[in-house]
């Protein structure tokens, strides 16, 4: 058995109070468990808790920042388990939300399926009205109902540009409907960078990133990821990011805007597969570093 099985199960197995309970954190880690309205691929309603008993074999240090982002204090929030219908799911996580806002602590959600951002979208965005969204992802995400629901996996974009009619830049597209090409046509304020456009490159992560406001909240469904390096995500099309690319783009957002809150949805928890919820975890991990590397000492290169 390894020393990580021994580990407490939270979100880099931190087992000092004083790094990981709720008062003393900065970050708060939410494991959302839904797939209510999942089209194709399951296990997505396993994927948060799988992404956090992987990230106990993490390294707490990380080095691209220098940093160890676990000493702002990470703590994981109890799961929060499916309801009865979308209706109420989407209800509870947006008035739960709220209450989490108040307490002035970072919220990381971890699904599950696409359609949990939404409420958790919207309650950002009225506790920061200059918000925009920065959705990495393979698909727009715009039909405005799908499977006979507004709240499915397939509308989390719908509901965050027609709805609330919030900005938004998606990147990594590379799947779309014809009623998501007509509502693209007739107007939404959103900018897309289109996966066939920008894969294997960096040159348009400065356009992107200047299309946001200063708040941006970010969404990352993994399928916007290649699947050659995430398979296991409910539909892995050809033709993603790279894990580079992901996170250049994702630093510099980091670098010039201030990320209010995120997510990352869409990983499906295949049974003895655990490299792609590892990478999930790391890519959270690297996230919150280069969202507050600047409020923590460095490690090798301190004064």
């Amino acid at each position: 058995m390894s020393q990580s099985a021994d580990l407490p199960m939270n979100f880099g197995g931190i087992d000092e109070d004083e790094y990981s309970s709720f008062d003393a954190s900065k970050i708060l880690i939410w494991p959302v468990s839904y797939e209510g309205t999942v089209s194709y691929g399951s296990g997505t309603g396993a994927g948060a808790m799988a992404i956090v008993d992987a990230s106990r074999n993490m390294e707490l240090y990380e080095e691209e920042t220098d940093s160890e982002v676990y000493k702002l204090g990470i703590h994981t929030l109890e799961e929060f388990k499916p309801r009865a219908t979308p209706e109420a799911m989407m209800q509870d996580l947006y008035e739960r939300t709220k209450e989490l806002l108040e307490s002035g602590k970072f919220i990381c959600m971890l699904g599950g399926e696409h359609s949990v951002s939404a409420p958790i979208i919207k309650a950002h965005y009225e506790k920061y009205p200059n918000l925009s969204v920065l959705q990495i992802d393979a698909h727009a995400d715009l039909r405005d109902t799908y499977d006979g629901t507004p709240h499915s996996h397939a509308s989390i974009m719908a509901r965050v540009l027609r709805d609330l009619r919030i900005p938004s830049v998606q990147v990594g597209i590379r799947s779309i409907s014809g009623e998501e090409a007509r509502a693209l046509k007739e107007g939404l304020p959103t900018k897309i960078f289109w996966a066939r456009d920008i894969v294997g490159r960096t040159d348009w992560i400065e356009d992107a990133v200047d299309s946001l406001s200063e708040e941006v909240y970010l969404t990352i469904d993994i399928d916007g990821l290649d699947p050659s390096i995430v398979p296991t995500t409910g539909t892995p099309e050809p033709g993603g990011l790279g894990w580079y690319e992901t996170l250049a783009l994702i630093r510099r957002i980091a670098e010039k805007k201030t990320i209010v809150g995120m997510d990352l949805v869409e990983y499906s928890y295949f049974e003895n597969y655990d490299s792609p919820a590892f990478l999930c975890s790391k890519l959270v991990y690297k996230t919150l570093a280069y969202i507050f590397h600047r409020q923590l000492p460095k490690v090798m290169t301190a004064a």
